[in-house]
């Protein structure tokens, strides 16, 4: 009945990574529903383009939690819409990596309007913070819950606390620490556990670098005895394997949890921070 729908708070996160967080949040609490509104294949908001089902979805949002820094292209479209509509920013406060930390690979020009990196939550501090952004947000919304939020929030944070002590210590005595990727996803990841990324190959989805770039590349993963090279489960590995063949650097798969299933339990983010730990120990030893 209407009723109850009205009774509901409902809180639709933007991707994958914030319904994960949002989840968190909101565990064990009743009259809350959660919705994950897009599903990209590939992970990143860029260039995701609003269907009529998510803004229906929207329309029956009392929040809309997103990551902010420039990751959902489609927001300013959303405010133009629904300008009623809450919006809780994960990011806001957090300063951004600058994207242009490497000169190989193309730049894509939307990426450049906001000037910085969005993908925060890769690294678990950055995912402490989003957390505790979205607890406190919500908890101003959505007053007669807030402590449930911000209790949920505390001993969520606790558990990410405990993980990133647990991969700091697992990749302490790491020699080698220089790493190549194939997207932008992890200059937070790399800056917090001390990795180096010598070189990021394609800067977006469907750039293959060209054959200069790649030549480039090659010499550099040589020079500096790179082992390893990171590929991300949501993109084509095509070039790595090329650049595998040429430097008898070895390809692994390091998840930035951009995608995943919408019933994840909410430990899916701390699982996939296991595996990639356990992926690097086995890179980089």
């Amino acid at each position: 009945s209407a009723n109850q729908t009205q009774e509901k708070f409902t809180i639709v996160t933007s991707f994958y990574p914030m319904y994960i967080h949002t989840i968190n949040i909101t565990k064990g609490m009743s009259g809350i529903e959660v919705v994950n509104l897009t599903s990209p294949k590939e992970g990143c908001l860029h260039d995701y383009q609003l269907v009529p089902d998510d803004l229906k979805r929207l329309e029956r949002a009392d929040v809309f939690v997103i990551n902010g820094g420039g990751m959902e292209s489609f927001i300013d479209k959303v405010i133009e819409q629904m300008p009623d509509l809450k919006i809780v920013e994960a990011s806001k406060g957090i300063e951004l990596i600058d994207d242009q930390h490497t000169d190989i690979g193309r730049q894509h020009e939307n990426d450049l309007e906001h000037g910085g990196n969005p993908h925060v939550w890769v690294s678990i501090s950055g995912a402490i913070a989003q957390v505790n952004n979205i607890a406190s947000q919500l908890a101003e919304h959505d007053k007669k819950n807030a402590e449930g939020y911000l209790k949920n929030a505390g001993e969520y944070t606790a558990k990410l606390e405990s993980l990133r002590e647990k991969m700091h210590a697992g990749l302490e005595g790491i020699q080698n620490r220089n790493i190549v990727t194939f997207h932008e996803a992890f200059p937070y990841f790399a800056k917090e556990f001390n990795l180096n990324i010598a070189a990021v190959i394609e800067h977006d989805s469907g750039f293959e670098p060209s054959p200069g770039e790649l030549s480039d590349t090659i010499n550099k993963i040589k020079e500096l005895g790179v082992n390893a090279l990171f590929v991300e489960p949501q993109y084509s590995s095509k070039t790595a394997y090329i650049i595998a063949r040429e430097t008898g650097a070895e390809v692994y798969t390091l998840d930035p949890g951009v995608t995943g299933e919408a019933g994840s339990d909410t430990e899916a983010y701390i699982k996939m921070m296991e595996n990639n730990l356990k992926v690097l120990q086995d890179a980089l030893n």
